[in-house]
């Protein structure tokens, strides 16, 4: 394709008048959209959806690459569609199986035959079997897995299993291209939805929002997942929204238990509500619902059975069919089938489990020779096997219009809303006996074969069909009542005017907005079929689909279901995000230029990267790109602000062009303000001014533009790449035009803000930096990556830092008179309160080179020079470990650790720590051990501030002896003096003002630490609050009670 898909008589809205003058009238937003044609390229992609319900058979993972990733498995002789078609003239989504069809003849040359259930030997067809469009030539594949857990254990059934999807994830990641990427896993249950994308489609999706909705077992104010859907919603390109739903509907084939599958989809698709699209960093008011997307598909299984028929003449028609005894007309070709007609299939690998995939079909004739056979004439008319009597295709036409689902689309119960179905040529997937081909249920129950597995898809098109239809009906209804009031004559008279003002364009009474199984029959000779079809989504551009293939896997044995495939040609324009900043910047200029002339006007220019350079200057319009921000780290960018019109401008920065007039948000991440230059000692400096500023013509002001992440939330959400650093900033002009400035810096990942679990998987040397570098990608770091350590390395450089720092602090007390270590201040360095060296101007800085060297695994040590004072350099880094485990989303004592804490020792914050401290002790550490990494790191964090205790506020032996003696209601109790001698042999003075500072310092520590390690749910009310921050308090402070070495 050559040119975008947008159609400008459909995308665009009628514009009046000159189109200079046309975007006058238009917001920014909408004037970049009119202008979309100029920022978007066509692509086409294949998306093939496939659903399986794999009954919690084991070796079924082992299937899941042939049929649904290579496309073998597909039978010609179980599929009407496929058995017609013409391989070499097909499209690319069916081919030859030339694999299989080499591997039977040497199977055959070799003697290795198939068997029968009857033991006889009968030979592999020699025709070449079939195999659907896989490998790189899909865009996207979305996988839906009911049943990967046994529904019938108790434990599976209620809860999710994560080695059940690790199982699933690996044998399609080992089974799909190179370069494929996972955009979207969830596990309800038994329910597994997996979408993987190709490396060209995945850079092009953003936007994923997935929500699982339980429809089985009732429980408290919810439902159990054991029966439910998944639905993944996506954005493709920026311009076309997908919806996937995996569902498993109720069993059974009653009517109560089709009334409970009605209801089923109805709770699905009314409880489904994604996120909100996020698309230049707008965020929309409102999340999308189903129905909003621009495309849906959904599948899994439905569980509709064939009713109204005897289950046992089902099965009989269809073994005939499978046998290939239908046509009684037909020459009987090869050896015949035994008595079930049943080719079952051996694998030869003894190991296995589950049966193999490979095709058991009646040999042919022996006697037949190809040479003596007359070739048919090519143009010949094949016959419509619709038309055939004794062709699959009659029997499952004649079977169809008993399908439940069909019925209930009709009767507008399910699945209504402008759902449709590609055609049904192919046997019902369900009920196989397990390794088998042909061979429905032969158990006791003899369950009647059924289309329980479905793909159904819907385009907007299809939903506006269909609403506009229900209008009409409403409409007509209406009208309908109106004549029957005036009366029969006067209804006979407007029955004339309907007749004449009759248009049949505009008639949708024959839209078919439920299941018609003639609908989409299949013609060899339709040339319609391959024409994509036109829809236009909610962005306004013309998108095209085709369903491509709508078939099953007959020749899968490993589950009492058949595997069902849909492969979909999509044609979509994405955005280029380059070319889209370029029309945006394009407009602001133009939303400038149309302006009255009359009313105030600025130039603002753009300052280089160095501000100090005044030859490095660019208008703004297009622009500030800050380059690389990391955590805590100032960037600053300046502005130059003219008034070049002819009368007075009074002007402010506004962050949003969402926002109303009277307010006014910045980023949490940006810092606007004014200032002026002036000369002070032959030095520039700059002094603040107000945040808004009049300027007459002529003058001019300066403004500085800050970049300083800071914001937790924000830092996580950068790490994981759901958030990007772009913003547009708008100079208001009051009575005049707004200046449109976009922002953007380049973020560098961080360790802070990351999990425990992430941070033990990054390897020694390079830090966090290097393992993006190496993976070439950002975002979470995966937990399936190799654990390189046993607990953070940059959680070892700070305390190991804190430590010869507390040491050094020590030292120098004792060698110069000014270096006094603050006791007076309980906590300290950890209490921010007692910090006394961070307003130095240097702080920051400091700060910065710290996190960035815990970035890149260096010593913190050598960062921070000898040159700067012991104790400023102990405050800083004390300060950072702090952040550091502040920002950790799941802490060191995670939430459901803590509330095993909590429930093992629910007085932990009583303040009775020398009585109970080695049971409790006991207590956590049991707890915590459960959780190996994290019981070290808490461990070594407990160490380092036992540590740093005994080197700022040390007791004697004899002290610490005292101190574990006196009883629980005694501690913080001061004596009548402050130094209490004990006389006596050998008996040694305790300074009991020493043990005071040591008992306050302990618990101030422990309150810092508590709240920065512990994950707990925060009551609202301020009591409960602060008892469960005295718990945490409690947790650490009885591991502080230490002996001095």
């Amino acid at each position: 394709m050559s040119s975008s898909n947008r159609d400008a008589s459909i995308a665009s809205e009628p514009e009046p008048g000159d189109d200079t003058v046309s975007v006058f009238h238009y917001s920014l937003s909408r004037a970049v959209r009119a202008r979309k044609s100029e920022y978007v390229k066509p692509h086409r992609i294949r998306i093939k959806i496939g659903t399986w319900n794999v009954a919690g058979c084991p070796g079924t993972d082992k299937d899941l690459a042939s049929w649904f990733v290579d496309g073998k498995g597909a039978d010609r002789r179980f599929d009407a569609k496929l058995a017609g078609l013409n391989l070499s003239g097909e499209r690319d989504t069916v081919e030859t199986d030339t694999d299989t069809y080499s591997t039977a003849r040497t199977s055959a040359e070799s003697g290795n035959e198939s068997i029968t259930q009857e033991g006889d030997p009968i030979r592999d067809e020699e025709e070449p079997s079939v195999r659907l469009l896989g490998g790189d030539k899909i865009g996207l594949y979305v996988l839906g897995l009911q049943e990967i857990v046994d529904l019938n254990i108790v434990s599976q059934a209620f809860y999710t299993d994560p080695k059940a999807i690790a199982k699933w994830k690996d044998a399609l990641e080992a089974a799909l291209p190179k370069g494929y990427t996972l955009v979207a896993s969830e596990q309800l249950v038994g329910l597994l939805l997996l979408i993987y994308a190709s490396p060209e489609v995945a850079e092009t999706i953003s936007n994923v929002s997935t929500v699982s909705i339980g429809t089985g077992i009732p429980r408290l104010l919810d439902y159990w997942g054991n029966k439910g859907g998944v639905t993944t919603r996506i954005l493709l390109g920026e311009t076309t929204r997908l919806a996937f739903t995996n569902c498993h509907l109720a069993s059974g084939h009653d009517q109560t238990s089709l009334d409970r599958r009605c209801w089923d989809y109805n709770r699905i698709k009314t409880q489904t509500k994604f996120t909100p699209i996020n698309t230049g960093g707008v965020l929309e008011d409102e999340g999308d619902k189903l129905g909003d997307e621009d495309f849906a598909f959904w599948f899994g299984d439905l569980n509709f059975r064939v009713d109204e028929i005897p289950g046992e003449d089902i099965r009989r028609i269809l073994m005939l069919h499978s046998r290939g005894e239908y046509d009684v007309n037909k020459k009987q070709v090869g050896e015949s089938f035994s008595d079930d007609g049943v080719i079952v299939l051996r694998n030869n690998d003894e190991d296995s489990g589950t049966p193999g995939m490979v095709s058991r079909e009646a040999s042919f004739d022996e006697d037949h020779n190809d040479e003596d056979s007359e070739l048919p004439d090519p143009d010949g008319f094949v016959p419509d096997p619709h038309d055939d009597p004794a062709s699959l295709q009659a029997t499952l036409d004649s079977l169809l219009p008993h399908d439940q689902l069909s019925r209930m689309m009709k009767e507008r119960k399910a699945f209504h809303q402008g759902w449709r179905e590609g055609p049904i040529t192919f046997l019902p997937t369900y009920k196989y006996d397990v390794g088998t081909v042909g061979l429905f249920d032969s158990s006791e129950k003899q369950r009647a074969p059924s289309w329980c597995d479905r793909i159904l898809y819907r385009t907007r098109t299809d939903v506006n069909k269909y609403e506009k239809k229900c209008q009409d009906e409403i409409e007509a209804k209406k009208k309908d009542e109106e004549m029957t009031k005036l009366g029969v004559d006067k209804a006979v008279d407007d029955d004339e005017s309907v007749l004449f003002d009759y248009d049949p364009t505009t008639d949708s009474s024959n839209d078919n907005m439920a299941y018609d199984e003639n609908a989409d029959e299949y013609d060899e000779y339709d040339d319609a079929e391959n024409t994509l079809e036109h829809v236009v989504t909610k962005e306004g551009f013309l998108d095209m689909i085709r369903l491509d293939v709508y078939t099953s896997h007959q020749r899968i044995m490993s589950s009492d279901h058949k595997p069902l495939v849909s492969v979909f040609t999509l044609d979509y324009d994405a955005v280029v995000p380059e070319l889209k900043a370029k029309v945006y910047a394009e407009v602001a200029k133009e939303l400038d230029r149309v302006e009255n002339e009359g009313r105030p006007g600025v130039t603002i220019i753009v300052d280089g990267k160095d501000s100090a350079d005044k030859n490095n200057m660019t208008n703004g319009s297009e622009g500030i790109d800050f380059g690389a921000v990391g955590f805590l780290r100032r960037a600053i960018r300046s502005l130059t602000i003219a008034n070049t019109g002819g009368v007075s401008a009074k002007f402010c920065f506004v962050s949003k062009t969402s926002i109303s007039d009277d307010e006014i948000k910045n980023p949490s991440w940006l810092k606007f303000k004014f200032t002026r230059y002036f000369s002070n000692d032959n030095c520039d400096a700059q002094s603040p001014l107000d945040d808004e500023i009049t300027l007459e013509p002529g003058e001019t002001v300066n403004a500085v533009v800050e970049a300083y992440v800071h914001d937790l939330a924000h830092v996580r959400a950068l790490n994981d790449e759901t958030a990007q650093l772009e913003d547009v900033i708008i100079l208001r002009v009051t009575d005049g035009r707004d200046h449109f400035i976009p922002i953007k810096a380049t973020w560098i990942p961080s360790c802070f803000g990351r999990s425990l679990e992430e941070l033990i998987r990054v390897p020694r040397g390079g830090g966090i930096r290097a393992l993006i570098e190496d993976r070439k990608k950002g975002g979470s770091i995966p937990y399936t990556l190799e654990v390189h350590k046993s607990s953070p390395s940059e959680l070892f450089t700070l305390t190991e830092a804190v430590e010869s720092l507390a040491e050094r602090v020590a030292a120098d007390e004792n060698m110069l008179e000014e270096a006094k270590v603050p006791r007076d201040k309980p906590g300290w360095p950890f209490d921010k309160s007692s910090w006394q060296t961070t307003k130095s101007e240097d702080h920051e800085e400091l700060r910065a080179a710290i996190v960035e060297a815990l970035e890149e695994d260096k010593p913190v040590l050598e960062i921070v020079g000898a040159d700067v004072p012991t104790m400023k350099r102990f405050e800083i880094v004390s300060e950072v470990l702090l952040l550091f485990l502040s920002t950790m989303p799941d802490g060191i004592i995670t939430t459901p650790l803590w509330a095993k804490i909590e429930q093992a020792i629910p007085n932990i914050g009583d303040g009775k720590v020398t009585v109970m401290a080695e049971e409790r002790k006991s207590t956590i550490l049991d707890i915590l051990s459960a959780a190996p990494y994290y019981n070290i790191s808490f461990v070594f964090l407990m160490s380092m501030i036992t540590r740093v205790a005994n080197e700022l506020v040390p007791l004697t032996k004899e002290e610490f002896d005292a101190l574990s003696l006196r009883k629980p209601g005694s501690l913080g109790k001061r004596s009548l003096s402050f130094r209490r001698s004990y006389t006596g042999p050998g008996a040694a003075a305790i300074d009991e003002a020493a043990i005071q500072r040591r008992i306050a310092w302990e618990k101030k520590a422990a309150e810092i630490f508590g709240t920065a390690i512990c994950r707990a749910p925060m009551p609202a009310n301020h009591k409960e609050r602060k008892a469960v921050e005295d718990k945490m308090r409690g947790v650490v402070e009885v591991f502080l009670r230490r002996a001095e070495p």
